[in-house]
């Protein structure tokens, strides 16, 4: 059976059994889970000995570039690090995940930050580079309606949001809209879709949700870090997720995916936030509960190399819309201190780096410990 047929006949487990599928635009994607009882959160314990607990004495400057979702955190955990290890600067940039996976190959970057895990183009051209989460982060679904209260959460599934972003759903009084919200005085005005204008990893966790709920979809469009956006009156492209709340708050009667360190920005700036149809059927908000029920089911189904997808998992009180932040990183490095620098720091983001005290301010949650695990075996490759 192809991919596409499972995405057409199965929403319970669509994305979750493939890995390693491709993260430009595509129709299909992957996933995993957790054994019972299995806690979330990386522990502080100590460092693994194949891994350096500290950076090489000399002076280095470490270049990030890549996903704005992970920017505001990553840009914390640099400050944190250098003022630990003052031999050690970055410089950061927010520039979307697809150009964070580019820099990373072409050797501009040492670490490319991606939502998006490597595709299997890019291991084939680039053999050598590693995707290891970091956080567990997710995107929500911001709206501009401004008559509906602060409490009112519209409701939204998979298959009404393809059909919004392909022009076949025009107002917000749809029926197919209205059905999912009884008693919600839905407005007549026109949808206006938002997305981004550059290569995202937001946009390929949106377009596999997008692909779990709609054949048309998956099969006309499918799902990366860029695809071909239908042609819909007014719609308009946003750079960077500051770019699609400032934009989704210009613009009433639009409809904007945004990753979730923005989510106190984009109820600042008036916007609601929808509860999301997930593969149970069920309507939910992203808060802790609801990421942590989602990876939960996914742990034990992660593979070595850590590539899966989140999206649309089979648990009941899980969020649909879940992801491993990654930093993609070479395994092989030019010099042995570039190397233990980045072993060092990437340890130090998935344990220390991994605490309440980072990924509260941005509503990440921590790695499962399995994972802290799988991801310190890929780090001790950095050589």
């Amino acid at each position: 059976m192809s991919f596409r047929t499972m995405l057409a006949t199965s929403v319970i487990v669509t994305l979750a059994l493939l890995a390693g599928c491709t993260a430009t635009s595509s129709s299909g994607s992957s996933s995993s889970g957790t054994p019972a009882g299995t806690p979330i959160g990386a522990g502080h314990g100590q460092v693994p000995a194949h891994i350096p607990g500290s950076p090489a004495s000399v002076a280095v400057s470490l270049a990030e570039t890549g996903s704005t979702l992970l920017y505001p955190l990553f840009g914390a955990w640099a400050s944190a690090y250098h003022r630990q290890f003052p031999s050690v600067s970055f410089t950061t940039a927010a520039t979307g995940s697809g150009t964070g996976i580019a820099d990373a190959s072409s050797g501009k970057a040492d670490i490319g930050a991606s939502d998006a895990f490597l595709s299997s183009g890019n291991l084939v051209q680039n053999p050598s580079l590693l995707n290891i989460p970091v956080a567990i982060a997710a995107q929500q679904i911001n709206y501009n309606l401004p008559h509906l209260g602060a409490g009112v959460h519209v409701r939204l599934s998979s298959a009404v949001l393809a059909l919004m972003y392909e022009g076949r759903i025009s107002t917000w009084n749809d029926p197919a809209i209205a059905r999912l919200n009884p008693g919600v005085p839905l407005p007549g005005i026109r949808v206006i879709p938002l997305h981004r204008a550059e290569s995202s990893g937001d946009t390929f966790l949106f377009s596999s949700y997008l692909s779990t709920g709609d054949p048309h979809w998956n099969a006309a469009i499918g799902y990366g870090t860029s695809v071909a956006w239908p042609h819909v009156a007014g719609a308009r492209a946003e750079e960077g997720n500051s770019g699609m709340v400032t934009g989704c708050a210009a613009t009433p009667g639009c409809v904007a995916y945004v990753g979730i360190s923005y989510l106190s920005q984009a109820l600042n700036a008036g916007l609601g936030e929808a509860e999301l149809q997930n593969a149970s059927g069920q309507f939910v908000l992203p808060n802790g509960a609801s990421l942590r029920a989602a990876v939960a089911s996914f742990v034990p189904a992660t593979p070595a190399n850590e590539t899966i997808s989140m999206v649309n998992g089979p648990a009941r009180a899980g969020y649909p819309i879940v992801n491993y932040e990654y930093a993609i990183v070479a395994d092989r490095q030019p010099t042995v201190a570039k190397a233990r620098d980045l072993q060092a720091f990437l340890h130090w983001a998935i344990t220390t780096g991994n605490s309440a005290s980072y990924l509260g301010r941005v509503r990440f949650e921590p790695l499962p410990r399995p994972v802290v695990s799988l991801a310190d075996a890929q780090i001790a490759r950095i050589r």
